[in-house]
């Protein structure tokens, strides 16, 4: 990512949900200001919430002096003033997306933040017709959080194998969520998931117990501990309904606090994703995300080789064992029921 933006000749956009100006943020901002010094334009766009560290801060007018122009996605603070205001709030840009001259492209799951920097991500860097839709998401997120009239659609380049795949949080308009459900349901080998944050809505439940059911290898690999707990008690509460199906769970071994972050799918060695989209209500019902969707076959074969090195060094779920905890240890799970449509 630093040796491409140090290398750019037209542009950079950086869309990116957690950023902080460490030891990483430094650096890129460094790279970037070089380039802007240069005549390169600079745009990043940062969520307010998930880059809350800059609450306050003079980063904003910092940038612009370096060249850089910033704009935060929603305010920190909601208004309270409506309800349609204070729900739109709630909806955040979770996407993570790096374009450089609009040749090459980067998504996935890395954050700029250095104690995320051990964590076990996965992102993809881009080259070919793809990156062209990814820079038009990208400037159509831009006009949304400057308010400014949707750009007219152009005519992007067709890419067979590769595709930009958004997320909004409107009826219609949640279109990985729509195309992952699809995937699943036309599964006919195997289905592997890796998500750091698993409480699904009920759709993405049912098809993943019914590809079980019908024989499918299912395997899920979450993280042994996640940095949410209310979370991991979500993603538990469904543990037994899916063994039950057949499915498989692996949990990621947290070692010094190496969470598993990564967010891939792999189908049949057909379909593959690598994105920003976790498989929890938040990303797939009320946040902006964005996906690379793949029916390459090597990519797709690259994905479940990481897959399958993550899930052997990773503990499977005993199902007998499961079953047979003691009932206040299933309590938790059982009282986070109650609100896990809101996680």
């Amino acid at each position: 990512m630093l040796a491409d933006c140090g290398a750019a000749k037209r542009s950079i956009v950086l869309e990116q949900f957690i950023f902080s100006d460490d030891d990483f943020g430094k650096k890129l901002i460094e790279v970037c200001a070089e380039r802007a010094a240069a005549g390169v334009k600079v745009r990043f766009l940062w969520d307010a919430y998930g880059s809350f560290t800059f609450w306050g801060s003079n980063i904003v007018s910092e940038l612009h002096g370096k060249g850089i122009r910033l704009v935060f996605w929603k305010t920190l603070v909601p208004a309270y003033t409506s309800v349609p205001n204070i729900r739109s709030w709630f909806l955040r840009n979770h996407r993570r997306t790096l374009v450089i001259d609009e040749q090459i492209g980067y998504t996935g799951s890395i954050c700029i933040r250095d104690n995320m920097k051990d964590w076990r991500d996965t992102n993809a860097r881009f080259e070919g017709p793809v990156v062209a839709h990814m820079q038009y998401a990208f400037d159509r997120m831009w006009t949304r959080a400057l308010k400014r009239r949707q750009l007219t659609a152009p005519r992007l380049p067709r890419d067979p194998e590769f595709s930009y795949v958004t997320n909004f949080p409107a009826p219609g308009k949640r279109r990985m969520y729509r195309a992952l459900v699809e995937a699943i349901r036309g599964a006919k080998s195997y289905v592997y998931l890796t998500t750091p944050y698993f409480v699904p809505p009920h759709r993405l439940l049912r098809v993943i117990r019914l590809a079980a059911h019908r024989g499918v290898d299912v395997r899920l690999l979450l993280p042994e501990r996640s940095n949410y707990y209310s979370v991991d008690l979500g993603a538990q509460s469904f543990f037994r309904t899916l063994l039950e199906s057949g499915a498989r769970i692996f949990l990621y071994p947290n070692t010094d606090g190496r969470i598993i972050h990564g967010k891939t799918a792999v189908i049949d060695g057909e379909w593959a994703t690598v994105g920003s989209l976790n498989l929890d209500n938040v990303s797939l019902l009320y946040n902006f995300e964005a996906n690379i969707v793949a029916t390459d076959p090597h990519f797709a074969e690259e994905v479940k080789e990481h897959f399958m090195h993550d899930a052997a060094i990773s503990k499977e779920v005993n199902k007998a064992e499961w079953k047979s905890r003691f009932f206040i240890e299933r309590l938790p799970e059982i009282a986070i029921r109650l609100v896990r449509r809101f996680l």
